[in-house]
Formats: structure tokens, sequence, C-alpha cells
């Protein structure tokens, strides 16, 4: 797995205000951590905007948090369920996957998103087919026509589409249109759009909210043609190796003081940090069980 790596800063105890007694007992605590999260931006962004939640990370925890930037959703999976992540950043979908090969995989935290042009505020967001401002209403002038998705294990970008777009037209994504063009992430997507290389792609709502935004875009450049069931945002878990006593600091710095995340939580275009369980995402599971079924 390819991957871009950065470390947090050690022993910042008295710059972020957390007492020492705060650091796990010895016989729980490894070397370091590593948060393994799944590629939405440009590595050398994401690196970037983590560097607070590291920091905090590090400090709760008492070791480095290593931030691994994976090349693919499916690379996160197969980190969580292997040991090779300690917390990873899922995208709804690959939890479920995740849950599935390991159900010690526990979700703990995820981001209240902010209102957009295309995403209300709150926990939710959903899948969008979108395409170019100009082109014509309806989902059936696109039938043949090429559309970009994101990554194969992506819940909005991929596999929401596969099951609920699917069900809309009454056949296969591959029969539908002329051609899939997978294009890493959700950005990617975007861009593949507007610059014409595609026809429509499939994106998460908040994403394109956050696209539209950075590169000052008119929400009037894009239409959405689709727009799938609300969906319970990306979800922070725990690997089943990762002892109590850790989880409970991990868990306390992340959810327990909105102020010290702020500037993280900013940086990802949300309003906040709320916790989850795997019941939340349970309606998600049930419609993947059922689209894979024989």
């Amino acid at each position: 797995m390819r991957v871009l790596k950065t470390l947090a800063g050690l022993l910042l105890v008295n710059l972020l205000g957390i007492p020492p007694g705060n650091a796990a007992p010895a016989d729980c605590t490894p070397r370091s951590l590593r948060l393994v999260v799944i590629p939405i931006k440009s590595a050398e962004q994401m690196i970037r905007e983590h560097q607070s939640l590291l920091q905090r990370l590090s400090v709760a925890a008492g070791v480095p948090v290593e931030l691994v930037i994976a090349s693919s959703y499916e690379s996160v999976v197969d980190a969580i369920v292997s040991g090779g992540a300690d917390i990873a950043r899922l995208g709804p979908a690959s939890y479920v996957l995740a849950h599935r090969r390991d159900p010690r995989i526990e979700p703990f935290a995820t981001l209240t998103l902010s209102a957009g042009p295309y995403t209300p505020a709150g926990n939710h967001y959903q899948a969008l087919l979108l395409t170019r401002g100009a082109s014509p209403d309806g989902i059936e002038a696109l039938r043949g026509k090429r559309v970009a998705l994101t990554d194969p294990a992506s819940t909005s970008g991929s596999l929401v589409p596969s099951v609920e777009f699917a069900e809309r037209v009454g056949m296969p994504l591959s029969q539908f249109f002329g051609a899939l063009v997978y294009a890493g992430n959700h950005d990617n997507a975007l861009q593949a759009l507007l610059e014409g290389r595609v026809d429509a792609a499939f994106v998460a709502s908040e994403r394109t909210d956050a696209y539209l935004a950075q590169h000052a875009i008119a929400p009037a450049q894009l239409k959405a043609q689709w727009r799938s069931r609300p969906i319970y945002y990306d979800p922070y878990v725990f690997s089943a190796s990762l002892c109590p006593a850790l989880r409970s600091r991990i868990r306390s710095a992340m959810l327990d003081d909105p102020q010290a995340l702020a500037a993280f939580v900013a940086s990802q275009d949300a309003s906040g940090l709320v916790p989850v369980s795997q019941a939340d995402y349970a309606p998600l599971q049930q419609m993947m069980d059922t689209a894979l079924r024989p």
C-alpha cells in the first residue's frame, strides 16, 4: 500500500494543557499509534489539516500518533482489519465492509457537517449524480454516457449508486452508462466533470459543497440529477486490538472539548464532532447485505 506519512510532535502536554496523568498505562501503550484515513483530498492538504488532531491524540495517548493516508478506501479497510491501523477514518460503506470482516471494530465519532448548497447541516449527507449546469434535465439523457465514480469502496461515489441508482433505472450502472471511470476521490471526479472529461459524476454532497467553496465555483455550474437517501457521515473507528484505556483517552480527546479541535473541524468543512455507534450504520449495512445476496 502506497502511503504518505507524517508524525505528530511528542510530549506536548504543557502546550495543549492535558495533564501528564492522562498517559495510558505502560502495559497498554504501544510505541506509536497509526491513524489511517481515506484519500478524500490531496495528500499534502490532508497532512497539513491533520496536525492539530495528531498533536492532541499524541498527548492523550502518551505516544506519537502517525498519520497514514491510504492509496484507496480498500487499503484503509485492510489496515483496520489486519491491525495495520489503530484508529481509522472510513467512509460509511467502508466501515460496513470492515465490520463485516471483524465485528469487534468500533465506531466512536463522526463529524457534523456545515450546511452548503447540496447538504443540510447535521451528520447526514447524500450521494449525488451531478452533471454540468447547462446539461439537460433528467436521468434518461445520461443513458450511454461517461460517468465518473470515486473509488470502488466509496459510499456515495460507488456503493450507494450501485444499489439505489441501479434500482431507480432498473439495471446495473455498467448497463445504463456507456463507461464507468474511477477518479480516485471526489475532488478528482468533480474536476473531470467540470473539465468535460466525463458527462456526469457520482459524488458526496458535502464534498461537492467543499469543492465549490474552495475553488470559488458558483453552484449553478453543476446540476443534481439524482440524490440518494440520507447517509450517516464518515465514522472514526478503533481497531479490535486497541485496549480500553487507550480507547477512552482517544475518545475523550476527540469529543470532550470542542474548542480544542475547532481548527481541525473547520478544515474538514464541518461544524463539530459527535459520538456514533454501530446502530447508526445499521440501515446502510442492511442495504449492502441485501445488495450482496445472490
